[in-house]
């Protein structure tokens, strides 16, 4: 695990330093990718749900993302409150910028790792993942995991 964290902490500052002179940062590019994602526009409370991280945290970053032109807020015929959060067209051009800048960097970061241990990586990580999942679902530890109108 440890080996893990250490990996997490280096691929976000290498991240960082990527696509800093875009305006972005990892958390920031992170964010447009789950917009991007979505089927749809969601609200705060499902992206941070989508993404297992803090309502708070990503309302924080979106909130940045708004006042710097790459998302907007958008009526939610569901929900008075909980607003839509829609990508405008800045934030689909940064986001395409930075996944230009990143495939180069995957690709020269996967240099010398053949294809087939990537995929065994892959599939581990998500079958860990998955279950760290379904361990927080079955603690019940947040209400906004029920369903989606």
């Amino acid at each position: 695990m440890l080996d893990l964290f250490r990996f997490n902490s280096l691929a976000v500052t290498a991240g960082d330093r990527l696509v800093a002179t875009l305006g972005l940062t990892s958390a920031r590019w992170q964010m447009l990718g789950a917009i991007v994602a979505a089927e749809r526009p969601q609200p705060v409370a499902w992206l941070a749900r989508d993404l297992g991280a803090n309502r708070q945290n990503v309302q924080r970053i979106i909130n940045d993302l708004e006042r710097t032109g790459l998302v907007a807020f958008a009526p939610n015929p569901h929900h008075k409150r909980a607003q839509l959060v829609v990508l405008t067209d800045k934030g689909r051009r940064a986001f395409q910028s930075a996944m230009e800048l990143q495939e180069p960097w995957a690709n020269a970061l996967a240099e010398g790792v053949e294809t087939r241990d990537l995929e065994t990586v892959h599939r581990v990580i998500l079958t860990l993942r998955r279950k760290l999942e379904g361990d927080e679902a079955s603690t019940d530890a947040t209400p906004a995991q029920g369903s989606r109108k």
